[in-house]
Parts: structure tokens; sequence; C-alpha cells
């Protein structure tokens, strides 16, 4: 037996994700992402056009089109579901991108303000939906 330290393999780590949104309409779901939340068409495949995928910095949507509702009855609307959200690094920064978003004509089903979730200090995300939550930052989460 020998008292050598054994080799450990470092832990994958991930650079980013993709998330992947159903939609009835690639074309205006396309003319949204990129017109109103700043994004840039990365691709669309099909004639006509089933699929496509949208970018901005290291955020990456899939837009794939769907012929009935995703969610059965009210309940994407009761449950306040959502399908994907965007996080920044700092609450100046989520400020700033909610301030652009509502120049450009976005509606939201919150609005923006800050609450205190578990006493902590956290910063905010936006969803696509429009609801806003507060959570850590990468450099809050760093201290912990």
């Amino acid at each position: 037996m020998t008292d050598e330290p054994r080799q450990t393999t470092p832990r994958p780590i991930l650079s980013s994700i993709s998330a992947q949104l159903f939609v009835a309409n690639i074309k205006s779901s396309c003319d949204f992402y990129t017109n109103k939340l700043g994004f840039a068409l990365e691709f669309i495949y099909g004639d006509p056009p089933y699929y496509g995928q949208v970018i901005r910095d290291n955020a990456r949507l899939a837009l794939r089109l769907v012929f009935e509702p995703v969610f059965v009855g009210h309940v994407r609307k009761r449950e306040h579901l959502l399908s994907a959200s965007i996080t920044v690094d700092t609450a100046n920064e989520i400020k700033q991108l909610f301030l652009s978003y509502q120049a450009r004509g976005v509606s939201f089903h919150q609005a923006l303000k800050s609450v205190a979730l578990l006493l902590a200090q956290r910063a905010h995300r936006i969803y696509p939906a429009g609801a806003t939550r507060r959570y850590k930052t990468r450099e809050q989460r760093g201290n912990d």
C-alpha cells in the first residue's frame, strides 16, 4: 500500500448552456429577440422555417416551431412558468438591461424591483416572460 496522493480529475466547467424555446412563429420570434432584446440571428433552418438560433454574448436561444400549446390549459399563466432566464453579473447591469428593454417597448410581467430573499444581498435576473427575481451575483457566490 502506498501513501501517494491519488490523481483526481478536475470537474468539467460548463462554459455556456442553450435553452430551447417553443414558439408559434419562428420569424416573429427571431424579430422580437433581435429587434427588441438585442440578440443576433445565428441561423434559421427549413422552408418554411421550423428551427433557429439567436445569440447575444454568451447566451444562445434555440427557437423551435410548435403547432400546439406546450402547456395544458392556463397552467403557464396560473403558475408563472418560465422557459429561460437572462443573467448578468451585477445589479447595475440588470437595471441597464431592463431600462434598455423598456425603451424598446418590451412588456414585462412584473416591473423591476428590489426584493430581499432569504435576507441575502442578491442581484436580479430578467426572464423572457418578463418576471424578475433576485439571485446572488457571481461575485457574491464566490464569497459563500
